[in-house]
């Protein structure tokens, strides 16, 4: 398998002032890359902080993009495309259609069209409830049944991908639950271990649903899929250096209960445990997924399958600790 390493032509990564692209953007530098445009817009959010020192060529608008790309075709080598809106509760079908799913497929086709590397993001939420399971086998995206119009673009991207057969050319990453630096702007959709860190330095305490489903999970014993974001930055990136295809899950592979990441962090704190648990909220009923986590199997079969291996860098313990410890209680970014 050749490994590459992009020193001198443009690698281009859209949403690079968000969550998880500003993270790619750090572990490329890191590395000694800076031959990076960064597509995004910034308007009036404070993203634009999780760019201060990181070196690229380059930061354009999103509006912008094809303009640019015009006559370069020789300069680019690959795109990272995790730019999209991902709120869940947004009801504009058009604007999250236009931006999610045909702003998607016109770069693909540029990247296609001129043989680039193309990775982008799709999302663990196409799964839905995961009654049908969260296993990324493309096999399966016909029986996906995507919640909301954020899952229903991602998974539209998905299967014009399938129905055109070039998954086999191009990378989509399905995140579980990423958490870690650079969230400080996602408000509401930051991660659940942000909101209970800000809950316990609020109130002391973290106040989480009591369980909707008494029979099968105690409260607080709903379960997700956490992964550090400089892990999934780190897969993210493997990417680029192997030619592995197709759709791949990102995360941890184990299922983390509320409880214990509750737990986690008091003890990272030095803070006795104080949880409480609320009534579960009516407008939730029939939309929550007690138990998430990532299917990993397709991920490690493709390694061994390349004579390849990929381990993280962190157990959540230590995320968690990293994350308070030079991030959170410092105001820092990554």
């Amino acid at each position: 398998m050749e490994k590459k390493i992009f020193d001198d032509q443009l690698i281009i990564i859209t949403g690079a002032a968000g969550f998880i692209g500003s993270g790619v953007v750090r572990h490329l530098n890191d590395r000694g890359l800076a031959n990076l445009l960064l597509v995004d817009d910034l308007r009036v959010s404070e993203k634009w902080k999780n760019l201060r020192n990181k070196r690229f060529v380059d930061l354009i608008s999103r509006r912008n993009i094809f303009e640019y790309l015009k006559g370069r075709e020789r300069e680019i080598e690959a795109f990272i495309h995790l730019g999209a809106c991902s709120d869940t509760r947004e009801t504009d079908g058009d604007y999250m259609v236009d931006n999610n799913y045909r702003f998607s497929v016109s770069l693909a086709e540029y990247a296609l069209e001129n043989e680039h590397r193309f990775i982008y993001a799709s999302s663990a939420a196409t799964y839905g409830d995961g009654t049908s399971s969260f296993s990324d086998d493309e096999a399966r995206l016909d029986s996906l049944t995507p919640p909301n119009l954020y899952s229903f673009s991602k998974h539209m991207f998905d299967k014009w991908l399938q129905e055109r057969g070039v998954l086999d050319r191009v990378v989509g990453l399905k995140y579980f639950n990423i958490f870690g630096p650079n969230e400080w702007h996602k408000g509401r959709l930051a991660s659940m271990v942000m909101h209970m860190l800000h809950q316990i330095q609020k109130t002391g305490g973290v106040r989480l649903f009591r369980s909707n489903d008494p029979e099968r999970f105690e409260d607080g014993e709903q379960c997700r899929d956490f992964l550090y974001v400089k892990d999934a930055v780190k897969m993210t990136c493997f990417f680029l250096d192997h030619d592995l295809n197709g759709i791949f899950n990102v995360g941890s592979g184990e299922a983390r209960s509320f409880n214990l990441v509750a737990k986690s962090l008091f003890q990272a704190l030095g803070k006795k445990e104080n949880v409480t648990y609320s009534p579960f909220p009516e407008d939730l009923e029939g939309a929550y997924q007690n138990y998430v986590c990532a299917d990993m199997t397709k991920f490690q079969r493709e390694l061994d399958k390349n004579g390849l291996t990929f381990t993280t860098d962190f157990t959540f313990e230590l995320a968690i600790d990293d994350y308070i410890n030079r991030y959170f209680m410092k105001g820092r970014r990554w």
